[in-house]
Order: C-alpha cells, then sequence, then structure tokens
C-alpha cells in the first residue's frame, strides 16, 4: 500500500511539473519574436496575403490566382457547395480532423475528441474556405511578401496536404461543412499540444520569412506580433 502510494504521488508530482511547464513554454515563446523586422516588399510584384482569425484558429489568405500559382487546380471550387468560381482568395488551416468534422461549436466538444487531439491520437485536415474580399481589422491583417517568399509560402502549404497516388489533394466528403464557400482535405502530421493549428499557421509565416513568434499556442501568440 506504501508503495502504491509513494508511485500515486510521485506520478501526480510529474504530471503537476509537466502542466507547469508547459504553461510557461505556452506564455513565454510566443513572445519570442522571429523574423522580426522581415524585408519590406514594395515593388509592383509583391503578393497580398492575409491571416485571419475567428477568435481561437489563424488561417493564412492566399490569392486564388497569381502568376506563381493557380490554388483552383488543387482545390477547384467545384468542391465547395455554392459553386462559386469568382472567389479571390484561398484561406487555409491545418487543424486536427476530429476537431473539423465532429465539433461545428464549442458546445459539441466532447472529452473523447479533446482527449485523442491533445495527445496526437487523430490525423489532420486541411480547411479550405474562399472569400470574395477580405477587409482588414484587428482579426484579419494583411502583408504583402516578395514573389520568392510568396513561393516558400505555397511550397509550405502544399507540403501540408496527404496528397493520393496520382499527386493529388485528397478532398474529404462530409456535411461537416461551415458553409456554402469551405472545403476539407486530408493533411499530414498529427495535432498534438505541441502542434496546434495556431502553431501550422505561425511555422507558415516562418516559412516566407514573415514576422511570426518562437512558437504559438493560440492565435494571440501570432497576432500580437502585427
Amino acid at each position: 500500500m506504501k508503495k502504491l502510494l509513494k508511485y500515486t504521488l510521485r506520478g501526480l508530482f510529474v504530471f503537476v511539473a509537466f502542466i507547469a511547464l508547459y504553461a510557461v513554454w505556452a506564455l513565454i515563446t510566443p513572445c519570442i519574436p522571429v523574423n522580426s523586422s522581415p524585408a519590406k516588399c514594395t515593388s509592383e510584384d509583391c503578393v497580398p496575403i492575409y491571416i485571419i482569425t475567428n477568435g481561437m484558429h489563424t488561417d493564412v489568405v492566399v490569392p486564388v490566382v497569381t502568376p506563381y500559382k493557380d490554388w483552383r487546380n488543387d482545390v477547384p471550387f467545384a468542391n465547395v457547395l455554392s459553386h462559386d468560381t469568382t472567389y479571390q482568395w484561398a484561406a487555409f488551416g491545418w487543424g486536427d480532423k476530429g476537431f473539423y468534422l465532429e465539433i461545428p461549436t464549442w458546445d459539441d466538444l466532447t472529452f473523447r475528441i479533446a482527449f485523442r487531439a491533445a495527445f496526437a491520437l487523430s490525423t489532420a485536415a486541411m480547411h479550405v474556405t474562399f472569400y470574395h474580399s477580405l477587409t482588414e481589422n484587428d482579426s484579419c491583417k494583411k502583408i504583402m511578401i516578395s514573389p520568392d517568399d510568396y513561393k516558400l509560402l505555397v511550397a509550405f502549404i502544399t507540403s501540408s496536404f496527404r496528397l493520393d497516388d496520382k499527386g493529388r489533394f485528397v478532398p474529404i466528403v462530409t456535411t461537416a461543412n461551415y458553409g456554402d464557400n469551405d472545403s476539407f482535405y486530408e493533411a499530414k502530421g498529427r495535432y498534438n499540444i505541441f502542434y496546434t493549428c495556431n502553431s501550422w499557421a505561425n511555422n507558415a509565416l516562418k516559412a516566407c520569412h514573415q514576422k511570426a513568434a518562437f512558437w504559438a499556442l493560440t492565435d494571440m501568440g501570432i497576432f500580437r506580433h502585427y
């Protein structure tokens, strides 16, 4: 009985210590800037991108068509309910597949889904949302980047998708769409407490040499630098 109590207390101590260290890490690392002074793009070739948040989750938004990438070939408008072909912007958000497809609102969150996501027991999905236009505000920041940096961003986003045997993005057939302008695709990686949806967006900014946090658990870890 004494040994059981000893191991129980030791396990409890390790758990509490882990939670404390994680909390400190989550508070400090978003304050550490990366690429704090990116080269400003002022030429006519600059590519506008955006970062947007819904208050919890950050998406990276890019033009649907540029001379450097036509996203219609990989994430066609035919895969959204509206079939509208006039969208100008595509927002990419990586995340846990269970969260995306089973939790339309936070009221639908269950312990099973949260546990599986936290400990990398589920697969990932890419949520693609199309927009006709965007307006800058506290939740939507515009960034002008060079063509070379944009190509790096395209490569990062593309590398996050799971591909079929013909090298094409794999759509997820679902009725869990958030609206008539979005669709889901299979993605690489696994969501966990050290690599969240906001960590992915933060890494996307790092990949194209833009301002970012050392690590970001939440959307505010990113937006504090903008």
